[in-house]
This record gives structure tokens, C-alpha cells and sequence, in this order.
């Protein structure tokens, strides 16, 4: 293929806009799929993205297209996800291409999400298309999506954004074209020494690790004896080839083509995301940029239900693989043993592992609260980062706390603006700015990030009935007055029911908590006392009823001094004999995770 008829290309939107069905679109009309392997979300293959309707892994494909000159066009498309807490994976998709559409919901117009990821690709120089999809439908108001386009770019005029129905097939021939006509062909220098880009990989257990990468300059060859730059890692490629969604070998890759190696390296962490693929023999003198790290925002811990650390690590490390944006660092529990600690873009993100642990390796996992990272200040002068809250130092060796403030972009229609800013004082928001987009209003907020690192999102959907988004970015770290909460079952710490709140909702939340651990903590044959402690005080205590009534003192008319001298005794060796052996179901950190 002459390089001059390549467009590598990637497809960014807000969530449930279109895109994996306009991905569907364009494999259909160009054939790159068969009509008998046609179906929807095709590339989007694992089963928590077809569960949840969204796009979670960067995929790549490459489609062949006949244009209207008559000449046939390689066209590289590599997906991208929609859910913000997935920017990481946008950035990486964008860095492989030359140009995106822009895709927006005509019935929902311009979202948090559409803004975030046309600074991405803005932030990388590319070229946009703008695409206004489902304009079939009745309630699409394509007059505000096209006013609002043009608000966020005044290159977006009516005349250069395309009308489609992703659904049904029309405008998408006109997508295609513009594509060709639009976005440049890529520029590397194929007689130049190898340089490819690693924007992506998985693990395969027979075949190791699989880069996915996309060649700048030179060729690539099988077998070829390559170095990955940064890592210092050589090996010789057992297979290249392309992705047409299926791997299909080849026996060479040009400067333009994006595809993938098959490296043979079974140690995952030899290979990151980011790196620059040469030729071991006639390596090129400078690496590619790569990417910044992924910064973790959301921490929690997560421990093997069936006591299987092994197997635990085993996918742990598999994961951060295909998903560098997932960090973890090994841990120990005196309630539920080793785990990991692990780092998180978000709550959605933390949701999608523990599925993905379930679906694809049959883990199922105890996962603790979500906590953010403290910046704590201790009194002899000292600085200590807290990313667990079990580490969280006494309270009279602190000087002061700093938590992680998030600005955080709400758009909103106007009806909803009270109901959300009053949502947002709740969560100790503070209104930064507040101006009009269109028929919508944004509204930026300081807001801590531990307010919104689990169900601000779903609270915002609910005030403002699912026409709200929210966009964050960090703001700073700031002094806050924090407490750690410790809770005790039977009188014994139980190190991973540990979290820090802000002290003025400590009354109130550990009432809530010792209420919900009431119903979810295994009874024993006695009753058993949960205690909520805040700088060693109790806030809140309940006793979980025992399995049996005590007969002794219900309703029993005759005496029972010496019955019940004895069901306290046996109670007490029962405590004692018992103390750290209650076993705790998820339910438990389930409670945590609902107040």
C-alpha cells in the first residue's frame, strides 16, 4: 500500500453517543467484516464492555476502502473509550493517529466528554472531523448540537459537520470520504531505521506478550531481532500482522501501518506502553516521546475471596498490562491477609477490574473502600504521603491533612442548575465559574476528590434526570480537617474497614455504618459488638444479635441466676477463643462503599 493511501484515524465521542456502532458501520461498507460476522459492538469483545454499553480497551482495525477516484485506501482505525474515567486510554489512541472524528449525539448535543476529548486531540495537533450522529431520530435537535459545535470550535461551521444515523447507515459513505479527503496520509520515511510506537498490548498465555504498535518509520519484519528502547528489552518477533478485527500475519510492516508483534516475552513487565520498538541490528538514534504516566486518583484494596493469592497476582499483573493505567503494590491485612493495594483512575475504573478479574480469570475479590492520597504534615516537621488509610499516623502526632481537590466541569440544562449546585454544596463543592454553553450550563466546582470518588457521578445523573456530565481535572491539594475511622468487630481491629472522612460527617457516618454492619456482619453463638473509633473514642457502637435466643432471660418465669451466670461465661471463652476468626463476606465493604 503507497503510504500516500493511509489514514490512520480514531473515532473520540462522549459514552452511548455512536461510536462502536459507527466502528460497526464503517467495517460493514468497507467489508472488512462478512455479513454472517456482523454484530453490534463488534470491537468491543470483552464482556463488561457488552454488559455496560461502553467502551473500555482501545481496539485497532484496518479497513480497505474503495474510494470515489478509484483508488483503494488503507484505512486504520484504532477505537477509543467514551467514560471519563478512561482518558488514558483516549490520550494512547491519539497518539498513534493523524486525524479523529468527532462524534456527537444529536439528541444530547456537545457533553463533558466530547469537550475533554477534543483538548486531547487539540493538545495533539490532529485534525477533527465533527459528525453529528442519530439525526433520524424524532427527538434529535440538530439546530443546538450544530450551535453547540460551533461554540466549541468556530471551524466547526454547519457546512463541514456531517449528518449521520450510525444506525441505520446514512451519511456514513460521506464519513468515509471525508476521511480520505480530510485527514493527511502519515509521513515517516519507510528507507529510515526502524521506529515504531508501542501504544497498546495484551498478554496472551501461549503466545506471551502481544504489542500493539504503530510504525513512524523503517519497516518491521518476522523474524526480526528488535529492542524496545526504554526498557532495554531484546527479543526476536514470532509474528506480525494487522488486525482485521481478527490477527491476520504478515510477512511485513511498513512505516504508516499500525498492527502487531508477537514478542514471545512471558514477564509482562518487560514491555510498557509508551516505548519505542527498533531494530536490534540498525536501531534509530532518538526515541519517540511516549506518554506520561497514568496518575492513579482512587486507591482500594483488593484480597482473594477463596484465600488464592497466586492466582490473584498472576491476573493482577496481566491486567496492568493491557491497562497501565491500573497500578498495584502488594499488602497485608491482619483481617483478610495479602492483597494488593491498588491504584485506580476512578470509581467506574475500579468497577471494570473487579469484573474484568471475575470475567476473564475467575477471581472473585474482597474490595475495601476507595480512598484517595492524603499529604499528611506531622508536628516534628515530617511529610508522609497516605495512599491507605491504615497508615493514616495518630491523631496528636499530626500538624495538619492535605486532600486532593478536583475542578470539576458540570454541564447541565438550566432546569436542573439549582438541584445540581445544591448536590455539589452537599459534597463540599465550592462554585468556581458558572457560564452558558447553548441551552446548557456549565458549572465549575472545587469539590474534594474523596466526595466524588464513588457515587457523586450516579447522584449527579439522579438530580439532574440523566442529562448532566461531569468533566474533572486536579486542582491542588488542600489543608482539610480529616479523621481516621477505625472500626472493631468483637473488640479486634479490623485493618481494612479503616477510612478517612471529614470530621464533621464522622457522627453521622459511623452511626450509618455500625447500622448497615448490623445486618452484614456474620452472627455468631453470642452477640457480638461492632465499634466505630475516632481518636480513640467510640461514635458509634451496635451488637450484632447472636444466632440463638438466650433463654435464660426471655420470658422464662422461673429463676435463672445461675443459667445466666453460665451463658456469660461460656460467652466470654467464646470471645476470647474466636476473637480474630470471623470471616467477612464482601457485604461488609459493601456498607462502607453505600454510605
Amino acid at each position: 500500500m503507497n503510504q500516500r493511501n493511509i489514514r490512520n484515524f480514531a473515532i473520540i465521542a462522549h459514552i452511548d453517543h455512536g461510536k462502536s456502532t459507527l466502528a460497526d458501520q464503517i467495517m460493514a461498507l468497507t467489508k472488512t467484516v462478512s455479513t454472517r460476522e456482523q454484530r453490534a459492538q463488534l470491537l468491543d469483545d470483552m464482556a463488561v464492555e457488552q454488559a455496560h454499553g461502553v467502551t473500555v480497551k482501545a481496539r485497532t482495525v484496518r479497513n480497505y476502502y474503495q474510494a470515489e477516484d478509484g483508488q483503494e485506501y488503507e484505512y486504520n482505525l484504532i477505537d477509543t473509550p467514551g467514560h471519563v474515567d478512561f482518558n488514558y486510554e483516549v490520550a494512547k489512541s491519539l497518539s498513534a493517529t493523524e486525524g479523529a472524528i468527532l462524534l456527537v449525539d444529536a439528541t444530547q448535543g456537545v457533553q463533558a466528554q466530547t469537550i475533554a476529548n477534543y483538548r486531547i486531540a487539540k493538545k495533539h495537533h490532529l485534525p477533527l472531523i465533527p459528525v453529528l450522529n442519530k439525526v433520524d431520530l424524532a427527538s434529535a435537535d440538530i439546530e443546538a448540537a450544530l450551535a453547540g459545535l460551533h461554540d466549541l470550535d468556530s471551524a466547526f461551521t454547519p457546512d463541514q459537520v456531517l449528518l449521520i444515523s450510525a444506525k441505520t447507515g446514512q451519511g456514513v459513505p460521506a464519513v468515509l470520504e471525508a476521511i480520505r479527503t480530510r485527514l493527511p496520509a502519515p509521513t515517516g520515511d519507510a528507507a529510515a531505521p526502524l521506529k515504531a510506537l508501542v501504544f497498546d498490548s495484551l498478554y496472551d498465555p501461549y503466545q506471551g506478550v502481544i504489542a500493539y504498535v504503530r510504525l513512524i518509520d523503517g519497516q518491521l519484519k518476522s523474524p526480526q531481532a528488535l529492542n524496545l528502547m526504554a526498557a532495554d528489552c531484546h527479543f526476536t518477533s514470532k509474528s506480525i500482522g494487522v488486525m482485521t478485527p481478527n490477527m491476520l500475519p504478515q510477512t511485513s510492516l511498513h512505516a504508516g501501518d499500525v498492527g502487531y508483534v508477537v514478542t514471545g516475552i512471558k514477564d509482562p513487565k518487560q514491555i510498557r506502553v509508551g516505548d519505542t520498538l527498533t531494530s536490534a541490528e540498525t536501531p534509530t538514534s532518538q526515541p519517540l516521546p511516549g506518554y506520561e504516566p497514568a496518575k492513579s486518583m482512587v486507591f482500594a484494596g483488593l484480597y482473594p475471596q477463596n484465600n488464592d493469592f497466586p492466582a490473584l497476582k498472576a491476573a493482577v499483573q496481566k491486567l496492568n498490562l493491557n491497562d497501565p493505567s491500573f497500578t498495584f503494590v502488594e499488602e497485608r491485612s491482619e483481617a483478610l491477609g495479602v492483597g494488593f493495594r491498588c491504584g485506580f483512575l476512578g470509581a467506574f475504573h475500579l468497577q471494570i477490574i473487579r469484573e474484568r478479574l471475575q470475567d476473564e480469570y475467575g477471581i472473585d475479590v474482597l474490595t475495601t473502600a476507595p480512598n484517595v492520597t492524603y499529604h499528611v504534615t506531622l508536628k516534628n516537621g515530617q511529610h508522609v504521603v497516605v495512599n491507605n488509610p491504615v497508615q493514616f499516623p495518630a491523631f496528636s502526632l499530626i500538624e495538619h491533612v492535605e486532600e486532593p481537590f478536583m475542578k470539576a466541569e458540570i454541564t447541565t440544562p438550566d432546569a436542573s442548575l439549582n438541584a445540581v449546585l445544591k448536590l455539589a454544596e452537599q459534597h463540599k463543592g465550592t462554585l468556581i465559574d458558572l457560564s452558558n454553553n447553548g441551552e446548557l450550563v456549565v458549572a465549575v466546582v472545587k469539590i474534594p476528590l474523596s466526595e466524588i470518588a464513588s457515587h457523586f457521578f450516579s447522584e449527579l445523573k439522579s438530580v439532574s434526570h440523566g442529562f448532566a456530565s461531569l468533566n474533572t481535572t486536579f486542582y491542588d491539594n488542600e489543608v482539610s480537617d480529616l479523621v481516621k475511622v477505625e472500626v472493631d468487630i468483637n473488640y479486634a481491629p479490623v485493618d481494612a474497614l479503616t477510612f478517612v472522612v471529614h470530621r464533621e460527617d464522622a457522627p453521622q457516618m459511623t452511626q450509618q455504618l455500625v447500622i448497615g454492619l448490623k445486618s452484614t456482619v456474620p452472627r455468631q453463638l453470642y452477640p457480638t459488638p461492632v465499634q466505630a473509633i475516632v481518636e480513640g473514642k467510640v461514635l458509634a457502637r451496635v451488637d450484632v444479635p447472636p444466632l440463638r435466643k438466650n433463654a435464660a432471660v426471655n420470658g422464662d418465669k422461673h429463676s435463672v441466676s445461675k443459667k445466666a451466670a453460665l451463658l456469660r461465661r461460656q460467652s466470654a471463652n467464646k470471645r476470647r477463643a474466636t476473637k480474630n476468626t470471623i470471616k467477612l463476606p464482601q457485604s461488609v465493604f459493601n456498607t462502607i462503599l453505600g454510605i
